[in-house]
């Protein structure tokens, strides 16, 4: 895993040259683009300090990344500089974080990691729909019950079944017996397809499915399955913590992965990032979209451009080693507060690579909880857990300083 560590000079540099490479709406003939430059009445273009400023130059610019770019040479040619950065972007983490062989991967900048996975199971769905003749009945999702709330959005939308797999009320794991149960049963009332969806990280607890359990067993059964990995929130930051993980393309079981750029990497939201393997970009094709050159795969359509420069640019920055450095502190802090409230017999959970502490609603007030800004895992009814997410603006006197008063509410 490297990726190179550029100065804050190289990426201005690369970044202007490749607005200067993207078609200019102020100097050129465009008649046909239903778009341009940022509002001039609010978003100025000759205040001095844009010259410093290669994101906001580029948001007021304005370039549309509409379609997938690593597909071959057949997108929009409007845009083609800041095209070539996202596709590095792409590169990054596809092969470095995620260990794909060259040019063996297709992705793009999502709106985020809710619609990352939607765009996973529609690809999937139709994979299964075309390639096999499936009826929509033949077709189960399969995911657990920390899952991220995207997963029952994406079955609402594609109309399809679900099942949803029990965990361990203490540890957060898939109780695999639940697993094997479900899907013997699901197996016999006729279902010939699935969708997996693996969480790298769920979203309250910071828990890691065992992938190498569930493809275990549903390789041992010849389940006909494609698997997603949401790793919307541990994507950034496991492959850097963890010594030894099966979450990589040289895993033959995964097929696609997202990643969020807004949570982790600090990038602004709408920074979410799909990955998935050659030849299933073209199962979302939509042929429909004859005015785009290269077609539409993706589900968002227009997005901005300067989103991808973003994250590119932080991950450029910063360089593998770098950024290495930067998450393994995080963790560190969370550890310690681990180590405190075990200390103190608090119950809790986390999972030693990642830097999400969530407590036992039992041992901490609501008004404690409110004060700090902890997040309960449920607003309806009562909550059961708050979590605590270790992020780089949580300082340690903070930490201390919540620590103190929840010591003194034992």
């Amino acid at each position: 895993m490297f990726w190179e560590k550029y100065s804050y000079s190289l990426i201005k540099r690369k970044v202007f040259d490749a607005l200067s490479k993207n078609t200019n709406y102020r100097t050129e003939n465009i008649l046909g683009i239903p778009g341009t430059f940022l509002d001039i009445d609010i978003f100025y273009d000759d205040a001095p300090f844009l010259k410093d400023a290669p994101f906001l130059s580029t948001l007021i610019a304005n370039p549309n990344h509409i379609g997938v770019h690593t597909l071959g040479d057949e997108h929009e040619d409007f845009f083609a500089g800041t095209h070539e950065i996202e596709k590095d972007l792409i590169k990054i983490c596809a092969e470095e974080i995620f260990g794909a062989e060259p040019y063996s991967y297709d992705g793009y900048v999502a709106s985020g990691g809710t619609e990352a996975n939607i765009e996973a199971i529609w690809i999937y769905r139709n994979f299964y729909l075309q390639e096999y003749k499936a009826k929509m009945k033949d077709i189960a999702v399969v995911y657990s019950a920390d899952t991220h709330y995207s997963i029952p959005k994406a079955l609402d939308l594609l109309h399809l079944k679900g099942i949803e797999i029990d965990v361990h009320p203490t540890n957060r794991e898939i109780l695999i017996k639940d697993l094997e149960q479900k899907i013997e049963l699901t197996l016999a009332n006729g279902i010939k397809y699935f969708i997996v969806n693996v969480n790298m990280s769920t979203t309250m607890f910071g828990s890691v499915d065992d992938i190498d359990k569930i493809t275990d067993f549903l390789n041992l059964l010849h389940v006909n399955y494609k698997l997603h990995v949401d790793g919307a929130y541990g994507g950034f930051i496991l492959p850097f913590t963890s010594l030894k993980t099966s979450f990589s393309f040289t895993n033959k079981n995964i097929t696609s992965f997202s990643i969020d750029g807004h949570k982790m990497l600090q990038a602004p939201y709408g920074t979410g990032i799909f990955l998935i393997r050659k030849e299933f970009m073209q199962y979302v094709c939509t042929n429909e979209a004859g005015y785009v050159k290269g077609k539409d795969y993706t589900l968002c359509g227009s997005r901005s451009g300067a989103n991808a420069v973003c994250v590119w640019m932080i991950l450029r920055i910063h360089g593998s080693v770098g950024w290495t450095v930067k998450m393994k502190q995080l963790v560190d802090k969370a550890a310690s507060i681990s180590e405190t409230l075990t200390e103190w017999g608090i119950k809790h959970y986390r999972h030693p690579d990642l830097n999400i502490v969530t407590i036992d609603a039992n041992y901490i007030s609501t008004e404690l909880a409110h004060k700090y800004h902890l997040v309960p895992d449920s607003h309806d009814e009562q909550s059961k857990w708050f979590k605590i997410v270790v992020m780089p603006h949580v300082k340690p006197g903070i930490i201390d300083n919540f620590l103190s008063e929840l010591k003194n509410e034992q």
